[in-house]
């Protein structure tokens, strides 16, 4: 695979991941439980640390920091795009702890998704451990989520 697909490939999952990271913080926020809260604010966290070991593999592989994810993430038909929670929950009015959890649920299904895209693809294999470990925490913070529901 040439270099700037996996670059392209890459910077779908930042896109991604920069749209969990903003999402799971604007959505703890929302939170009434301090245990929900918690959790949102780890994945956050989580998902920025996923966004720099992405861009230092894009910087690896000779992208550059000016590129942007964003015309690549829109370019790529086999990603599915993430909303924005924070409209979603001022749009329709979910303040509840148990709707903005069953939200959250179905957007970290999404990301799952684009983790699958980006592995079905034939990255080099120090890039194929990375994408594969993040989309192994993605799919445990996902079971998490789905937990939460449970008990909200």
């Amino acid at each position: 695979m040439h270099e700037c697909e996996v670059i392209s490939i890459l910077d779908d999952l930042i896109e991604t991941c920069r749209r969990g990271q903003d999402g799971f913080r604007n959505a703890a926020e929302s939170l009434q439980t301090c245990e929900f809260r918690r959790l949102f604010n780890i994945i956050s966290q989580q998902r920025a640390q996923f966004v720099t070991e992405l861009l230092a593999e894009v910087h690896r592989l000779g992208g550059g920091a000016g590129k942007t994810a964003s015309l690549a993430f829109s370019n790529n038909s086999t990603v599915r795009p993430l909303r924005r929670l924070s409209t979603t929950v001022k749009s329709a009015g979910m303040r509840d702890d148990a709707s903005i959890i069953a939200e959250w649920q179905r957007e970290e299904e999404a990301a799952i998704h684009n983790y699958q895209e980006a592995l079905k693809a034939d990255l080099p294999l120090d890039v194929q451990y990375v994408v594969k470990r993040q989309y192994m925490d993605v799919k445990d913070a996902n079971d998490r989520i789905r937990v939460l529901r449970r008990a909200a």
